[in-house]
């Protein structure tokens, strides 16, 4: 049987179909622009009416006749008065376009996606934050979140930037191993590659979780408002420190809150360790101290790395010397003792004659010593001292003297520095990528972050002495002679750079400082010498005479 062809207007009308919706869906939207005034005013009449409707039907029936009266008496005083009708009728007219009137929507609750997502890290959340014996349990399985989530908000993307938790008084909140199961768990749910932050109030058992912003790496080197003694190691969150700065970024200046480190006599933290992976910006970290102290001290550079980032330093007014080398290093360090234990003697005979300290003690002396291991490791093979051993006394005495050690090191190496090292130097830094486990065994507490596998050069956590764990962006602070150093930051560094002596041209290297003949002395007693001003010491037996410890009161004379 052959098939009928289907009519014509069925098999090419399709076209003109979708020709006229169009058509008129175009005239649709058109007469609802030029009609939206009366619409807008017939929605406010219909909503006038309905109000008044509920109005009359909630008046009480022996009120309704005196209600009726007045509302009569009311429209015979406006018929009554000039243009009082027109008056009346403008007025309804206008209410009810106030009343009729698009009104933004405003969202109150999570959409579906957010409420989705919440009611995922609720039921995650459950096996750590219940026990069968709760007979009424803040987390179970098919449970209410709204409950146990106070506080919440999300990015663009559908992501908890800010969630307030509340849990049961009985986890336990004070154990750190049980903190960081539910920190790794709200960050692997809540999104990776960003930076939360974890506020615990054992108090009132509340958890708030916030994601961080990125700190700003705009800020090169310069001069920092600082006073003779402070040193700005990087910046960190507004609300972390007490203490801004003025800096000039990229888009200006601004007041930036800075990490500072004080040092010298009256310091709790006088000697730094900073920590890192190849590459996280700790030379940039030391090339910044160095550019600090030099307008007020004297610094003395060991690299043990070999690769001439310190060489823009050579040479420099300030900079004693700037060693690569195994035999210069151990001469310079040595030095570096010799030198502390002087100032020790000198500060020491001053006290007890009671006069202030000498011009040339007072003038602070920074050691930079950058990845000491690889000296180590030569220093072993050539059956010589360790440059470390040399660090002792400026590491436990340096304080006194005026002398400051910043130790930088790569974690591969961190289990070969020397027992001065690690117990002397109490501001610690981290930079670079790295575990919360790392972060904790070099600083002593679990920063209160979730570090990201990616950051910039420079990036880290500081905290100084025992105080908390701060988060830290160190001033840009490349080397100026490496080529792929942008011509802003190559500018920022030079013109920071001191003078050349002229004793040392530039390219000269220059040798270690040539050791003071200072006899050697046992720093925690010191033999009791007068001083000139003094009055002669009495005679005493042809034994040696026993050393009178450091700061001890001098013997009455007989």
């Amino acid at each position: 049987m052959a098939r009928r062809p289907l009519p014509r207007i069925l098999s090419s009308g399709s076209a003109q179909i979708a020709r006229s919706r169009e058509i008129a869906r175009t005239a649709a939207d058109s007469a609802t622009d030029v009609l939206h005034p009366l619409i807008t005013v017939s929605r406010g009449l219909r909503k006038l009416a309905a109000s008044a409707r509920a109005r009359w039907a909630a008046t009480p029936k022996e009120r309704r006749g005196s209600t009726l009266f007045l509302v009569a008496a009311c429209v015979l005083v406006v018929a009554l008065l000039p243009y009082g009708p027109l008056l009346a009728l403008v007025t309804v007219m206008g209410a009810a376009a106030w009343k009729g009137r698009e009104r933004r929507v405003v969202r109150t609750g999570p959409d579906e996606a957010e409420t989705a997502r919440l009611k995922g890290l609720y039921e995650a959340l459950v096996p750590y934050f219940s026990v069968p014996e709760d007979p009424s349990p803040l987390f179970s399985h098919g449970g209410d979140w709204s409950g146990a989530f106070g506080e919440y908000a999300f990015d663009e993307d559908g992501r908890p930037t800010r969630l307030r938790i509340a849990y049961p008084p009985y986890f336990a909140d004070g154990d750190p191993a049980a903190r960081a199961r539910i920190e790794q768990l709200l960050h692997a749910k809540s999104g990776r590659g960003r930076e939360y932050r974890f506020d615990w109030d054992e108090e009132d058992n509340r958890l708030v979780l916030s994601v961080l912003p990125a700190l700003p790496t705009t800020i090169a080197a310069q001069r920092f408002v600082t006073v003779p003694g402070e040193t700005v190691l990087g910046f960190t969150d507004a609300d972390a420190v007490q203490r801004t700065v003025p800096v000039v970024a990229a888009d200006g200046t601004e007041d930036a809150p800075a990490v500072v480190w004080r040092t010298g006599p009256r310091s709790t933290e006088p000697h730094l360790l900073a920590v890192g992976q190849p590459g996280s910006g700790t030379t940039s970290l030391l090339r910044s101290i160095a550019l600090q102290a030099l307008p007020h001290g004297d610094v003395l550079i060991v690299e043990g790395g070999g690769t001439g980032e310190y060489a823009c330093l050579t040479g420099r007014a300030g900079v004693l010397s700037v060693e690569c080398g195994l035999s210069g290093a151990l001469a310079s360090l040595e030095w570096a003792a010799h030198e502390t234990e002087r100032r020790l003697i000198a500060a020491n005979r001053a006290r007890q004659a009671g006069l202030p300290a000498p011009e040339d003690i007072r003038r602070p002396l920074w050691i930079l010593l950058d990845r000491p291991s690889v000296l180590g490791h030569l220093a072993a093979a050539d059956s010589r001292p360790d440059p470390q051993e040399l660090l002792r006394v400026p590491l436990r005495h340096g304080r006194a003297a005026q002398v400051t050690v910043v130790v930088a090191e790569q974690f591969d190496n961190v289990d070969m520095l020397s027992e001065a090292v690690r117990s002397q130097t109490r501001a610690r830094i981290v930079l670079g990528p790295a575990t919360p486990g790392q972060i904790g065994a070099v600083l002593g507490a679990q920063p209160h972050t979730t570090p990201t596998p990616d950051v910039p050069a420079g990036r880290g956590y500081a905290r100084l002495g025992t105080g908390p764990v701060l988060r830290l962006q160190v001033p840009a602070t490349p080397d100026p002679y490496d080529d792929a150093t942008s011509d802003a930051h190559r500018r920022a560094v030079l013109d920071l750079l001191p003078e050349r002596t002229p004793a040392a041209p530039a390219g000269a290297v220059t040798t270690a400082p040539v050791p003071v003949p200072v006899p050697t002395v046992v720093i925690e007693k010191i033999p009791v010498t007068a001083p000139d001003p003094a009055p002669a010491p009495r005679a005493e037996p042809a034994a040696a005479p026993a050393p009178a410890p450091l700061h001890a009161p001098v013997p009455a004379e007989g």
